[in-house]
Protein backbone atom coordinates (compact mmCIF):
# COMPACT_ATOMS: atom_id res chain seq x y z
CA UNK A 1 0.00 0.00 0.00
CA UNK A 2 1.31 3.63 -1.02
CA UNK A 3 0.20 6.58 1.17
CA UNK A 4 1.08 9.59 1.39
CA UNK A 5 0.32 11.84 4.34
CA UNK A 6 -0.32 15.55 4.29
CA UNK A 7 -0.22 17.89 7.33
CA UNK A 8 -1.82 21.48 6.18
CA UNK A 9 -4.31 23.08 8.41
CA UNK A 10 -2.51 25.20 10.96
CA UNK A 11 1.39 25.30 10.82
CA UNK A 12 4.27 23.38 10.36
CA UNK A 13 3.10 21.73 6.64
CA UNK A 14 4.61 18.27 5.96
CA UNK A 15 4.28 15.49 3.82
CA UNK A 16 5.25 11.73 4.27
CA UNK A 17 5.20 8.81 2.50
CA UNK A 18 5.11 5.05 3.63
CA UNK A 19 5.11 2.23 1.08
CA UNK A 20 4.45 -1.16 2.15
CA UNK A 21 4.67 -0.56 5.71
CA UNK A 22 7.82 1.47 5.09
CA UNK A 23 8.30 5.14 5.92
CA UNK A 24 10.44 6.06 2.76
CA UNK A 25 10.32 10.33 3.11
CA UNK A 26 9.60 13.01 5.30
CA UNK A 27 10.13 16.59 5.09
CA UNK A 28 8.95 20.05 6.33
CA UNK A 29 7.38 22.27 3.36
CA UNK A 30 9.39 25.09 5.08
CA UNK A 31 12.67 23.54 3.66
CA UNK A 32 11.42 23.66 0.19
CA UNK A 33 9.81 27.28 0.78
CA UNK A 34 12.43 29.00 3.16
CA UNK A 35 9.47 30.19 5.12
CA UNK A 36 9.68 29.17 8.92
CA UNK A 37 6.80 26.78 9.59
CA UNK A 38 5.67 26.93 6.53
CA UNK A 39 2.80 29.64 7.22
CA UNK A 40 1.68 31.09 10.29
CA UNK A 41 -1.25 29.35 11.87
CA UNK A 42 -4.00 32.05 10.92
CA UNK A 43 -7.39 30.91 8.94
CA UNK A 44 -6.83 32.13 6.15
CA UNK A 45 -3.61 30.40 6.04
CA UNK A 46 -5.46 26.99 5.34
CA UNK A 47 -5.79 26.75 2.26
CA UNK A 48 -2.46 26.17 1.79
CA UNK A 49 -1.06 23.02 0.95
CA UNK A 50 2.58 21.66 1.30
CA UNK A 51 3.21 20.95 -2.75
CA UNK A 52 6.73 21.18 -2.74
CA UNK A 53 7.35 18.80 0.15
CA UNK A 54 4.43 16.41 -1.02
CA UNK A 55 6.14 16.04 -5.01
CA UNK A 56 9.39 15.67 -2.99
CA UNK A 57 8.50 12.48 -1.24
CA UNK A 58 6.66 10.99 -4.48
CA UNK A 59 10.00 11.69 -6.48
CA UNK A 60 11.69 10.08 -3.50
CA UNK A 61 9.97 7.52 -3.69
CA UNK A 62 9.95 6.89 -7.25
CA UNK A 63 6.12 7.34 -7.72
CA UNK A 64 3.25 9.31 -9.22
CA UNK A 65 0.24 10.57 -7.82
CA UNK A 66 -1.57 8.09 -9.68
CA UNK A 67 0.44 5.13 -8.07
CA UNK A 68 -1.25 6.11 -4.47
CA UNK A 69 -3.79 3.77 -2.85
CA UNK A 70 -4.28 6.58 -0.57
CA UNK A 71 -3.39 10.59 0.50
CA UNK A 72 -4.14 11.19 4.36
CA UNK A 73 -4.99 14.95 5.58
CA UNK A 74 -4.39 14.86 9.50
CA UNK A 75 -7.80 16.56 10.21
CA UNK A 76 -11.03 15.50 10.27
CA UNK A 77 -13.38 18.50 10.12
CA UNK A 78 -16.32 16.06 10.91
CA UNK A 79 -15.19 16.49 14.73
CA UNK A 80 -14.83 20.06 14.72
CA UNK A 81 -17.17 22.37 16.71
CA UNK A 82 -17.95 26.29 16.16
CA UNK A 83 -15.96 28.06 17.83
CA UNK A 84 -18.09 30.01 19.85
CA UNK A 85 -19.19 26.18 21.54
CA UNK A 86 -15.86 25.72 22.12
CA UNK A 87 -15.10 28.81 23.54
CA UNK A 88 -12.07 30.01 21.65
CA UNK A 89 -12.15 33.23 20.48
CA UNK A 90 -11.50 32.97 17.07
CA UNK A 91 -13.99 34.78 14.59
CA UNK A 92 -12.68 33.41 11.72
CA UNK A 93 -12.31 29.95 12.41
CA UNK A 94 -15.05 28.95 10.15
CA UNK A 95 -13.00 29.79 7.78
CA UNK A 96 -10.60 27.12 8.98
CA UNK A 97 -13.26 24.81 8.46
CA UNK A 98 -14.76 25.47 5.45
CA UNK A 99 -11.08 25.20 4.06
CA UNK A 100 -10.73 21.75 5.57
CA UNK A 101 -14.16 20.45 4.68
CA UNK A 102 -12.65 21.04 0.93
CA UNK A 103 -8.95 19.89 1.44
CA UNK A 104 -9.75 16.59 -0.65
CA UNK A 105 -11.09 18.76 -3.24
CA UNK A 106 -8.11 21.41 -3.03
CA UNK A 107 -5.62 18.41 -2.97
CA UNK A 108 -6.70 16.34 -5.70
CA UNK A 109 -6.14 19.71 -7.73
CA UNK A 110 -3.23 19.78 -6.42
CA UNK A 111 -1.89 16.33 -7.29
CA UNK A 112 -4.27 15.62 -10.33
CA UNK A 113 -5.70 12.29 -8.29
CA UNK A 114 -9.36 11.32 -7.86
CA UNK A 115 -10.71 12.64 -4.76
CA UNK A 116 -11.59 9.99 -3.40
CA UNK A 117 -8.64 8.54 -1.84
CA UNK A 118 -8.24 11.43 0.32
CA UNK A 119 -8.50 10.37 3.73
CA UNK A 120 -9.29 12.51 6.72
CA UNK A 121 -7.83 11.18 9.93
CA UNK A 122 -8.27 13.37 13.52
CA UNK A 123 -5.86 14.97 14.05
CA UNK A 124 -4.50 13.37 18.13
CA UNK A 125 -4.79 10.13 16.41
CA UNK A 126 -2.25 11.35 13.85
CA UNK A 127 -0.27 12.62 16.45
CA UNK A 128 -0.49 9.63 18.27
CA UNK A 129 0.11 7.35 15.37
CA UNK A 130 3.29 9.09 14.76
CA UNK A 131 4.70 8.00 18.00
CA UNK A 132 2.98 4.28 18.56
CA UNK A 133 3.57 2.94 15.04
CA UNK A 134 6.54 4.93 14.30
CA UNK A 135 8.13 4.51 17.40
CA UNK A 136 10.26 1.33 19.35
CA UNK A 137 7.59 0.13 21.84
CA UNK A 138 4.98 -2.93 20.53
CA UNK A 139 2.86 -1.83 23.46
CA UNK A 140 2.47 0.48 25.65
CA UNK A 141 0.31 3.91 26.62
CA UNK A 142 0.37 7.39 24.23
CA UNK A 143 0.27 10.87 25.52
CA UNK A 144 -0.69 13.39 23.38
CA UNK A 145 -0.94 17.35 24.24
CA UNK A 146 -0.57 20.49 21.91
CA UNK A 147 -1.99 23.50 20.95
CA UNK A 148 -5.07 22.05 19.67
CA UNK A 149 -7.38 19.81 16.87
CA UNK A 150 -10.77 19.80 16.09
CA UNK A 151 -12.52 20.05 19.58
CA UNK A 152 -9.53 18.69 22.02
CA UNK A 153 -6.15 19.64 22.88
CA UNK A 154 -5.36 16.07 24.44
CA UNK A 155 -5.59 12.20 24.10
CA UNK A 156 -4.64 9.83 26.67
CA UNK A 157 -5.00 6.03 25.43
CA UNK A 158 -3.03 2.62 25.27
CA UNK A 159 -2.08 1.11 22.34
CA UNK A 160 -1.19 -2.57 21.36
CA UNK A 161 0.62 -3.03 17.74
CA UNK A 162 -1.82 -0.93 15.53
CA UNK A 163 -5.11 -0.89 18.30
CA UNK A 164 -5.33 2.03 20.09
CA UNK A 165 -7.46 2.47 22.81
CA UNK A 166 -8.32 6.27 23.78
CA UNK A 167 -9.15 6.67 27.63
CA UNK A 168 -9.57 10.63 27.55
CA UNK A 169 -9.76 13.50 25.45
CA UNK A 170 -9.96 17.17 26.78
CA UNK A 171 -12.23 19.28 25.00
CA UNK A 172 -11.61 22.86 24.15
CA UNK A 173 -11.06 25.26 24.99
CA UNK A 174 -8.51 23.68 28.35
CA UNK A 175 -5.58 23.60 26.21
CA UNK A 176 -1.70 23.43 28.00
CA UNK A 177 -0.45 23.91 24.48
CA UNK A 178 -2.81 27.30 24.42
CA UNK A 179 -1.74 28.42 27.84
CA UNK A 180 1.96 28.07 27.05
CA UNK A 181 1.41 30.00 23.67
CA UNK A 182 -0.52 32.81 25.63
CA UNK A 183 2.37 32.90 27.79
CA UNK A 184 4.91 33.19 25.05
CA UNK A 185 3.31 36.32 23.67
CA UNK A 186 3.17 38.09 26.73
CA UNK A 187 6.57 37.59 26.79
CA UNK A 188 7.42 39.49 23.88
CA UNK A 189 7.80 36.04 21.59
CA UNK A 190 5.85 35.04 18.81
CA UNK A 191 3.60 32.45 19.75
CA UNK A 192 3.10 29.31 18.59
CA UNK A 193 6.76 29.51 17.16
CA UNK A 194 8.86 30.59 20.30
CA UNK A 195 7.72 28.32 22.81
CA UNK A 196 11.23 27.06 22.94
CA UNK A 197 12.56 30.40 24.25
CA UNK A 198 9.78 30.69 27.37
CA UNK A 199 11.58 27.14 28.21
CA UNK A 200 15.29 28.83 27.96
CA UNK A 201 14.26 31.91 29.92
CA UNK A 202 12.11 29.65 32.62
CA UNK A 203 15.89 28.50 34.09
CA UNK A 204 16.59 31.95 34.98
CA UNK A 205 13.93 32.62 36.88
CA UNK A 206 11.78 31.28 39.79
CA UNK A 207 8.56 30.04 39.91
CA UNK A 208 6.96 32.35 42.41
CA UNK A 209 3.76 33.07 40.07
CA UNK A 210 2.82 29.15 40.80
CA UNK A 211 0.21 29.87 43.25
CA UNK A 212 -1.79 32.19 40.86
CA UNK A 213 -1.37 30.03 38.10
CA UNK A 214 -2.81 26.89 39.91
CA UNK A 215 -5.91 28.37 40.54
CA UNK A 216 -6.60 28.50 37.08
CA UNK A 217 -4.38 25.59 35.48
CA UNK A 218 -4.72 21.64 37.02
CA UNK A 219 -6.02 18.67 36.58
CA UNK A 220 -9.32 17.04 37.14
CA UNK A 221 -8.76 14.18 38.78
CA UNK A 222 -10.38 11.87 36.11
CA UNK A 223 -7.40 11.89 33.15
CA UNK A 224 -8.44 15.95 31.78
CA UNK A 225 -7.43 19.30 33.18
CA UNK A 226 -8.38 22.84 33.53
CA UNK A 227 -7.38 25.74 31.44
CA UNK A 228 -8.92 28.74 32.64
CA UNK A 229 -8.32 32.03 31.31
CA UNK A 230 -5.34 34.24 32.67
CA UNK A 231 -5.06 37.85 33.32
CA UNK A 232 -1.30 37.59 32.57
CA UNK A 233 -0.53 41.56 33.07
CA UNK A 234 -2.05 41.28 36.85
CA UNK A 235 0.77 38.98 36.75
CA UNK A 236 4.00 40.93 35.18
CA UNK A 237 3.36 43.86 32.49
CA UNK A 238 3.73 42.73 28.63
CA UNK A 239 7.05 42.37 27.21
CA UNK A 240 7.55 44.40 23.73
CA UNK A 241 9.51 42.27 21.42
CA UNK A 242 12.16 45.07 20.93
CA UNK A 243 12.63 44.95 25.24
CA UNK A 244 14.82 43.62 27.30
CA UNK A 245 13.74 40.83 29.77
CA UNK A 246 14.03 41.12 33.86
CA UNK A 247 13.66 39.16 36.31
CA UNK A 248 9.77 39.43 36.55
CA UNK A 249 9.61 38.09 32.95
CA UNK A 250 11.79 34.59 33.70
CA UNK A 251 10.40 34.27 37.18
CA UNK A 252 6.78 34.16 34.65
CA UNK A 253 8.47 31.60 32.36
CA UNK A 254 9.79 29.45 35.28
CA UNK A 255 6.20 29.22 37.05
CA UNK A 256 4.21 28.47 33.60
CA UNK A 257 7.43 26.19 33.01
CA UNK A 258 6.10 24.68 36.21
CA UNK A 259 3.10 24.58 36.10
CA UNK A 260 2.58 22.45 32.62
CA UNK A 261 5.00 19.81 34.10
CA UNK A 262 3.02 19.30 36.68
CA UNK A 263 0.03 18.92 34.65
CA UNK A 264 1.90 16.40 32.73
CA UNK A 265 3.39 14.71 35.39
CA UNK A 266 -0.54 14.36 36.62
CA UNK A 267 -2.04 13.49 33.85
CA UNK A 268 0.60 10.74 33.31
CA UNK A 269 0.38 9.20 37.02
CA UNK A 270 -3.90 8.79 35.89
CA UNK A 271 -3.13 6.84 32.41
CA UNK A 272 -0.56 4.42 34.33
CA UNK A 273 -2.94 3.71 37.43
CA UNK A 274 -5.75 3.02 34.69
CA UNK A 275 -4.07 0.49 32.49
CA UNK A 276 -0.65 -0.44 34.33
CA UNK A 277 1.85 -0.16 31.56
CA UNK A 278 5.62 0.57 32.11
CA UNK A 279 6.45 2.32 28.66
CA UNK A 280 5.08 5.75 27.57
CA UNK A 281 4.85 7.34 23.85
CA UNK A 282 4.72 11.30 23.55
CA UNK A 283 3.45 13.57 20.55
CA UNK A 284 2.03 16.94 20.55
CA UNK A 285 3.68 20.55 20.50
CA UNK A 286 4.24 20.04 23.93
CA UNK A 287 6.11 16.77 23.78
CA UNK A 288 9.59 19.35 22.23
CA UNK A 289 9.56 20.36 26.08
CA UNK A 290 12.34 18.73 26.73
CA UNK A 291 12.19 19.61 30.50
CA UNK A 292 8.89 18.43 31.04
CA UNK A 293 9.73 14.84 29.39
CA UNK A 294 13.01 14.72 32.01
CA UNK A 295 10.40 15.61 34.73
CA UNK A 296 8.09 13.16 33.30
CA UNK A 297 11.00 10.70 33.36
CA UNK A 298 12.56 11.18 36.59
CA UNK A 299 9.23 11.63 38.50
CA UNK A 300 6.59 9.88 36.69
CA UNK A 301 5.29 6.36 36.59
CA UNK A 302 7.09 4.39 33.63
CA UNK A 303 10.35 2.68 33.39
CA UNK A 304 10.41 4.23 30.02
CA UNK A 305 9.68 6.69 27.72
CA UNK A 306 9.56 7.84 23.97
CA UNK A 307 9.07 11.25 22.77
CA UNK A 308 8.41 11.52 19.05
CA UNK A 309 10.97 13.54 17.48
CA UNK A 310 9.14 15.07 14.85
CA UNK A 311 6.43 15.99 17.73
CA UNK A 312 4.51 18.79 16.72
CA UNK A 313 2.24 19.43 13.67
CA UNK A 314 4.63 18.28 10.81
CA UNK A 315 4.70 14.86 12.51
CA UNK A 316 1.39 14.50 11.90
CA UNK A 317 2.07 14.56 8.11
CA UNK A 318 3.46 10.67 9.06
CA UNK A 319 1.20 9.82 11.77
CA UNK A 320 -1.58 10.11 9.33
CA UNK A 321 0.27 7.70 6.46
CA UNK A 322 1.26 5.39 9.12
CA UNK A 323 -2.36 5.42 10.41
CA UNK A 324 -3.61 4.51 7.11
CA UNK A 325 -1.04 2.10 6.07
CA UNK A 326 -1.37 -0.02 9.03
CA UNK A 327 -5.10 -1.09 8.53
CA UNK A 328 -3.31 -3.38 5.42
CA UNK A 329 0.10 -3.85 5.85
CA UNK A 330 2.71 -4.44 8.99
CA UNK A 331 4.19 -1.06 9.91
CA UNK A 332 8.17 -1.06 10.56
CA UNK A 333 9.16 1.28 13.05
CA UNK A 334 11.51 4.21 12.08
CA UNK A 335 15.15 3.63 12.82
CA UNK A 336 16.56 6.99 11.92
CA UNK A 337 14.96 10.92 10.96
CA UNK A 338 17.06 11.70 8.63
CA UNK A 339 14.31 11.22 6.45
CA UNK A 340 14.84 14.19 4.26
CA UNK A 341 16.79 14.96 1.18
CA UNK A 342 20.17 14.08 0.25
CA UNK A 343 22.80 15.19 -2.45
CA UNK A 344 25.69 13.47 -3.81
CA UNK A 345 29.57 14.43 -4.24
CA UNK A 346 28.68 14.98 -7.81
CA UNK A 347 25.53 16.72 -7.40
CA UNK A 348 27.50 18.96 -4.60
CA UNK A 349 30.49 19.86 -6.49
CA UNK A 350 28.71 21.16 -9.44
CA UNK A 351 26.65 23.26 -7.03
CA UNK A 352 29.94 24.50 -6.08
CA UNK A 353 31.85 25.07 -9.04
CA UNK A 354 28.86 26.96 -11.36
CA UNK A 355 28.84 29.56 -7.30
CA UNK A 356 32.26 30.10 -8.43
CA UNK A 357 33.51 28.82 -4.77
CA UNK A 358 36.48 27.74 -3.92
CA UNK A 359 36.34 24.27 -2.46
CA UNK A 360 38.51 20.90 -2.16
CA UNK A 361 37.98 17.52 -2.15
CA UNK A 362 39.39 15.96 0.83
CA UNK A 363 39.46 11.96 2.23
CA UNK A 364 38.89 12.38 5.37
CA UNK A 365 35.60 15.19 6.31
CA UNK A 366 35.85 13.81 9.77
CA UNK A 367 38.98 14.64 10.77
CA UNK A 368 39.52 17.95 9.09
CA UNK A 369 36.31 19.20 10.71
CA UNK A 370 38.30 17.94 14.14
CA UNK A 371 41.23 20.23 13.36
CA UNK A 372 39.35 22.83 12.76
CA UNK A 373 36.94 22.58 15.72
CA UNK A 374 39.93 21.59 17.60
CA UNK A 375 41.27 25.59 16.64
CA UNK A 376 38.06 26.38 18.07
CA UNK A 377 36.53 27.55 14.40
CA UNK A 378 32.58 27.40 13.70
CA UNK A 379 31.82 24.62 11.16
CA UNK A 380 28.67 24.42 9.11
CA UNK A 381 28.19 20.49 9.00
CA UNK A 382 26.26 19.35 5.51
CA UNK A 383 26.36 16.02 5.72
CA UNK A 384 23.47 12.38 4.12
CA UNK A 385 19.74 13.30 4.54
CA UNK A 386 18.39 16.07 6.43
CA UNK A 387 16.54 15.72 9.83
CA UNK A 388 12.65 15.37 9.93
CA UNK A 389 11.80 17.46 12.61
CA UNK A 390 12.78 20.26 14.50
CA UNK A 391 15.98 19.49 15.85
CA UNK A 392 19.69 19.22 14.02
CA UNK A 393 20.86 15.55 14.47
CA UNK A 394 23.89 15.52 12.91
CA UNK A 395 23.09 16.38 9.35
CA UNK A 396 22.62 19.70 9.01
CA UNK A 397 24.69 21.50 11.86
CA UNK A 398 26.26 24.30 13.19
CA UNK A 399 29.40 22.85 14.93
CA UNK A 400 32.14 24.57 17.70
CA UNK A 401 34.28 23.96 20.64
CA UNK A 402 32.72 23.60 23.97
CA UNK A 403 35.75 24.09 26.23
CA UNK A 404 35.40 28.21 25.94
CA UNK A 405 32.31 29.34 27.56
CA UNK A 406 32.45 32.39 24.96
CA UNK A 407 31.15 30.04 22.25
CA UNK A 408 27.74 29.93 23.40
CA UNK A 409 27.98 34.19 23.03
CA UNK A 410 29.64 33.94 19.72
CA UNK A 411 27.16 30.80 18.32
CA UNK A 412 24.26 33.08 19.09
CA UNK A 413 25.45 36.17 17.80
CA UNK A 414 26.26 34.12 14.66
CA UNK A 415 22.23 32.53 14.64
CA UNK A 416 21.26 36.77 15.82
CA UNK A 417 19.45 34.77 18.56
CA UNK A 418 18.67 36.01 22.53
CA UNK A 419 22.27 35.51 24.31
CA UNK A 420 20.43 33.16 27.62
CA UNK A 421 19.26 30.59 25.08
CA UNK A 422 21.60 27.75 25.38
CA UNK A 423 23.20 25.00 22.87
CA UNK A 424 23.51 21.34 23.05
CA UNK A 425 26.25 19.16 22.93
CA UNK A 426 26.97 16.27 20.71
CA UNK A 427 28.54 13.38 22.36
CA UNK A 428 29.72 9.97 21.97
CA UNK A 429 27.49 7.09 23.15
CA UNK A 430 30.12 5.67 25.03
CA UNK A 431 31.18 8.14 27.02
CA UNK A 432 28.25 9.85 28.09
CA UNK A 433 27.46 7.95 31.43
CA UNK A 434 30.65 9.86 32.69
CA UNK A 435 29.51 13.14 32.02
CA UNK A 436 25.94 13.24 32.06
CA UNK A 437 23.48 11.56 34.58
CA UNK A 438 19.57 11.93 35.34
CA UNK A 439 18.39 11.85 31.41
CA UNK A 440 18.06 8.77 29.53
CA UNK A 441 21.11 7.48 28.15
CA UNK A 442 20.94 6.87 25.17
CA UNK A 443 19.17 9.85 24.06
CA UNK A 444 20.14 10.27 19.79
CA UNK A 445 17.06 13.09 19.39
CA UNK A 446 17.75 15.92 22.30
CA UNK A 447 14.51 15.43 23.65
CA UNK A 448 15.27 15.17 27.04
CA UNK A 449 17.96 17.57 29.84
CA UNK A 450 21.04 15.97 31.40
CA UNK A 451 22.63 17.42 34.63
CA UNK A 452 26.30 17.78 33.48
CA UNK A 453 28.75 16.65 36.06
CA UNK A 454 30.88 18.71 38.07
CA UNK A 455 33.94 17.61 37.36
CA UNK A 456 33.09 18.14 33.84
CA UNK A 457 31.04 21.48 33.83
CA UNK A 458 34.09 23.41 33.77
CA UNK A 459 35.37 21.46 30.72
CA UNK A 460 32.68 22.02 28.64
CA UNK A 461 31.19 25.27 29.74
CA UNK A 462 29.76 26.32 26.32
CA UNK A 463 27.10 23.63 26.73
CA UNK A 464 26.35 24.21 29.91
CA UNK A 465 22.80 26.27 30.78
CA UNK A 466 22.50 28.21 33.57
CA UNK A 467 20.89 25.89 35.72
CA UNK A 468 23.49 23.25 35.41
CA UNK A 469 21.89 21.41 32.38
CA UNK A 470 22.02 20.55 28.60
CA UNK A 471 20.15 19.21 26.50
CA UNK A 472 22.41 15.84 25.13
CA UNK A 473 22.53 13.89 22.12
CA UNK A 474 24.38 11.04 22.20
CA UNK A 475 25.68 9.65 19.17
CA UNK A 476 26.31 5.84 18.44
CA UNK A 477 27.73 3.95 15.42
CA UNK A 478 24.64 4.23 13.40
CA UNK A 479 25.31 7.57 12.97
CA UNK A 480 29.84 6.31 11.69
CA UNK A 481 30.54 9.81 10.21
CA UNK A 482 29.34 11.62 12.97
CA UNK A 483 30.75 9.40 15.30
CA UNK A 484 34.49 9.30 13.59
CA UNK A 485 34.26 13.36 13.74
CA UNK A 486 34.03 13.58 17.32
CA UNK A 487 36.58 10.35 18.11
CA UNK A 488 38.68 12.61 15.80
CA UNK A 489 38.21 15.50 17.89
CA UNK A 490 38.46 13.45 21.57
CA UNK A 491 41.95 12.71 20.20
CA UNK A 492 42.78 16.54 19.59
CA UNK A 493 41.45 17.56 22.91
CA UNK A 494 40.42 15.08 25.40
CA UNK A 495 36.88 16.39 25.14
CA UNK A 496 34.56 13.58 23.42
CA UNK A 497 31.77 16.91 23.02
CA UNK A 498 31.05 19.08 20.06
CA UNK A 499 28.79 22.09 20.24
CA UNK A 500 25.88 21.30 18.23
CA UNK A 501 23.17 24.01 17.04
CA UNK A 502 21.27 23.80 13.94
CA UNK A 503 22.50 25.25 10.53
CA UNK A 504 20.19 28.18 10.14
CA UNK A 505 20.43 31.61 11.44
CA UNK A 506 17.23 32.86 13.57
CA UNK A 507 13.45 33.48 11.73
CA UNK A 508 14.89 31.04 9.19
CA UNK A 509 14.27 27.26 8.36
CA UNK A 510 17.08 24.80 8.93
CA UNK A 511 19.55 24.50 5.99
CA UNK A 512 18.41 21.76 3.59
CA UNK A 513 20.22 22.25 0.16
CA UNK A 514 23.90 22.95 -0.88
CA UNK A 515 22.05 26.18 -2.24
CA UNK A 516 21.16 27.27 1.36
CA UNK A 517 24.27 26.00 3.00
CA UNK A 518 25.85 28.18 0.86
CA UNK A 519 23.67 30.95 1.54
CA UNK A 520 24.33 30.52 5.08
CA UNK A 521 27.90 30.04 5.04
CA UNK A 522 28.06 33.17 3.19
CA UNK A 523 25.78 35.58 5.41
CA UNK A 524 27.47 34.38 8.98
CA UNK A 525 30.54 34.70 9.86
CA UNK A 526 31.29 30.96 10.02
CA UNK A 527 34.96 29.53 9.51
CA UNK A 528 33.98 26.21 7.46
CA UNK A 529 31.75 24.58 4.91
CA UNK A 530 31.97 20.75 5.50
CA UNK A 531 28.99 19.58 2.73
CA UNK A 532 29.58 16.10 1.24
CA UNK A 533 33.50 15.34 0.98
CA UNK A 534 34.08 18.82 0.24
CA UNK A 535 35.30 21.70 2.25
CA UNK A 536 35.10 25.27 1.99
CA UNK A 537 36.94 27.83 3.82
CA UNK A 538 36.01 31.29 4.63
CA UNK A 539 40.02 32.51 4.43
CA UNK A 540 39.36 30.77 0.77
CA UNK A 541 36.34 32.98 0.13
CA UNK A 542 36.53 36.61 -1.41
Amino acid sequence: MKVLGLNALFHDSAAAIVVDGRVVAAAEEERFSRRKHAKRPVPWAAWELPELSARWCLAEAGLRAADLDAVTYSYDPSLAAPAEELGLHDPWDHVRQMYAQRAPGFIAAMLGIDESIVRFVPHHVAHAASATLAGPFEEGDVLVLDGRGESASHLAGHFRGAELEVHRIQRLPHSIGLLYEDATEHLGFLRSSDEYKVMALASYGTPRFLPQLKEVVGTDGSGGFFAESLDWAALVPPRRPDEPWDQDHADLASSVQRAVEDVCLELAGWLQQRTGADRLVLAGGVALNCVANTRLLDEGPYREIWVQPAAGDAGTALGGALTVAAEQDAVTPLSTMALGPEWSDDEIEEILTTAKVAHERVDDVAAVVADALADDQIVAWFQGRSEFGPRALGHRSLLAHPGSAANLERLNAVKGREQFRPVAPMVLLERAPAIFSRGPIPSPHMLFVHDVAQEWSWRIPAVVHVDGTARVQTVGDDEPLVAAMLRAFEERTGLPVVVNTSLNTAGRPMVDSPRDALECFGSAPVDLLAIGSFVVRRTATP
